[in-house]
């Protein structure tokens, strides 16, 4: 039996692609998640999970860094992305970074459960819609390895962070440790890595150093 995670904040297609997979693999167990937070709940809570799929544009910051840092978290689990996005370059994009599988929501039912079918038997899965007559030239995705500028520093970008996100910054910048944070806030160490990695994006800092001093500066601000 199959144990799939679908993390996405509309509703709507959230239970519809449910619907959908229950429909088309037997046997299948499903959770759910809103978000970010909860979708990386769920992978530490659950004892195995085959398939995450994940909403690009969901709440929690999700970009390249911080979907390398889920896949070296969880290796035995097949990750996709599911996004209103259909340009060729963001499907090689994710596809680069070694995500297991590109679904574009405008896809039919039918398409998308042989889609998670393909993902699942241990395939990459990439959209028919790739290789179309008229679809534009490739455009080349940067690897991995390849440095993806930071965003520019500044305070305000705290009101960006997840409320999980938070939490760990405040722990952060007291001098905890990935596993201190970890059993202070009751999460696994692996998922406070990933939100580490999500934050020091986010805040476009370098290190847990520089991310103290923006929260203390926006914390002393706050106060004046």
């Amino acid at each position: 039996m199959y144990r799939i995670v679908i993390a996405d904040d509309h509703g709507l297609y959230r239970r519809g692609l449910r619907l959908a997979l229950s429909a088309g693999i037997p046997g299948v167990e499903i959770f759910e998640a809103s978000c970010f937070d909860a979708a990386l709940s769920l992978l530490a809570e659950q004892a195995s999970v085959d398939l995450a799929i994940l909403d690009l544009n969901m709440p929690g910051l999700l970009n390249q860094e911080v979907l390398s840092g889920i896949l070296s978290a969880y290796p035995d689990t097949r990750f996709a992305i599911v996004s209103g996005n259909d340009s060729r370059s963001e499907i090689l994009t994710a596809l680069s970074i070694g995500l297991h599988g590109y679904i574009v929501k405008s896809q039919r039912d039918e398409e998308v459960v042989l889609a998670v079918n393909e993902i699942l038997s241990g395939r990459i899965y990439v959209p028919a819609l790739l290789s179309r007559p008229g679809a534009a030239p490739t455009t080349h995705a940067p690897a991995p390895s390849e440095h993806v500028p930071h965003r520019r520093t500044t305070t305000g970008n705290l009101g960006r962070l997840t409320s999980r996100q938070k939490e760990v910054l405040k722990l952060m910048a007291e001098g905890y440790s990935n596993k201190e944070i970890a059993r202070d806030l009751e999460i696994a160490e692996a998922t406070t890595k990933i939100h580490a990695a999500a934050v020091l994006r986010e805040l476009g800092v370098r290190n847990r150093t520089e991310a103290a001093v923006m929260l203390k500066t926006w914390l002393t601000r706050d106060i004046n």
